[in-house]
């Protein structure tokens, strides 16, 4: 699917303050039509805010919210046509997933043989067309899930949001999942706002990746492009396991204690260290960092270890077949390419 330039939703300096506590703070986002953007980062950084605004459950203290052109700031949430996943799918346990499903389009008095026809096509849509009569007790949770996308997909929305849908369900489920939310939004081309808390959600799933911290955006970008160059330290240290020790870089070498490294630009003042790409080596390349292993965990692809030097706890994850030295032993770890980056 090519993703259209022109900004289809647009955020406009949006802000979200109760009383004395500013939740999301002069956030500007672009959308593309057809783009699925995650907004990610830990509890309490304002992403749920942002989508509830969005939804229009929550008025901007300021800003604009702005739609295909329109400004939807302050539209009723009846008025906008959005559709919401939420992360407990809210279904209603007295309907079976039909009408649940066909809950919004009666709501827009949709004929009643319409609204079943429609209903019945969003649930094969997410491969539950067998299941259109079963109540949601009668459900497992990946198939709750799956009819509060159906519902929020029935109505044709001209923006999908889904909050955290994915958090209540099993890891193996949950990756499932996310390839197959994936996979129907890109064949819909419906443009979709993904809130969650999972670095490897967002990066699986995404075409853009904004990280929040505190309310704001920290940085927005490709999932390649926020892995392989941060330009935060907030976004390179939330995005999977990465250490970022600071010093300073002069004539090409950065320097902290107790390390160097070369190939650094001038001014840089942290270095990133990536654990899926270092090495417990004595082998000689652009790090050199002695330290000790003070863990080790088996996590059955990969082992997970901690080295405790003097700039401090790094974490390296090796593959399986490449087991770290008993625990108290003296080590030097190495960098693969990508394995140190500067900001």
């Amino acid at each position: 699917m090519t993703l259209s330039n022109k900004h289809y939703l647009t955020l406009d300096n949006v802000t979200a303050s109760y009383g004395d506590q500013t939740a999301v703070d002069g956030l500007t986002i672009e959308v593309p039509k057809g783009e699925l953007l995650s907004l990610l980062g830990p509890s309490g950084c304002g992403k749920t805010t942002t989508l509830r605004m969005i939804a229009g459950f929550v008025k901007p203290t300021m800003g604009r919210v702005i739609l295909n052109d329109e400004d939807i700031t302050r539209k009723p949430v009846h008025a906008r046509n959005i559709g919401v996943v939420f992360q407990s799918y809210a279904l209603f346990p007295h309907l079976t997933a039909l009408d649940n499903v066909g809950f919004g389009l009666r709501m827009r008095q949709v004929d009643k043989a319409k609204c079943r026809e429609r209903a019945a096509a969003a649930l094969e849509t997410v491969g539950l067309g067998p299941y259109k009569d079963r109540y949601p007790t009668q459900m497992s949770g990946g198939q709750q899930q799956r009819v509060a996308l159906a519902r929020a997909l029935v109505i044709e929305p001209d923006v999908l949001l889904l909050d955290e849908p994915l958090s209540n369900l099993d890891a193996h489920l949950r990756a499932d999942m996310r390839s197959e939310i994936r996979s129907l939004q890109q064949r819909l081309g419906i443009t979709t706002v993904f809130v969650t808390h999972d670095q490897q959600e967002a990066l699986a799933m995404s075409d853009r990746v904004a990280v929040m911290s505190k309310g704001i955006m920290e940085e927005i970008g490709k999932p390649e492009q926020l892995c392989d160059n941060p330009r935060s330290a907030f976004t390179a240290s939330f995005l999977g396991a990465r250490t970022v020790i600071e010093g300073r870089s002069e004539n090409g070498v950065f320097r902290a204690p107790g390390l160097s490294c070369t190939g650094a630009p001038d001014g840089a003042t942290r270095l990133v260290l990536r654990a899926s790409r270092l090495r417990i080596t004595d082998e000689a390349g652009p790090l050199t960092l002695p330290g000790t292993l003070i863990n080790a965990a088996y996590l059955g692809d990969t082992w997970e270890a901690d080295i405790q030097s003097a700039a401090g706890t790094i974490r390296v994850i090796v593959p399986s077949d490449l087991p770290p030295p008993p625990l108290g032993a003296p080590c030097s770890l190495q960098a693969q390419p990508g394995g140190a980056t500067f900001i």
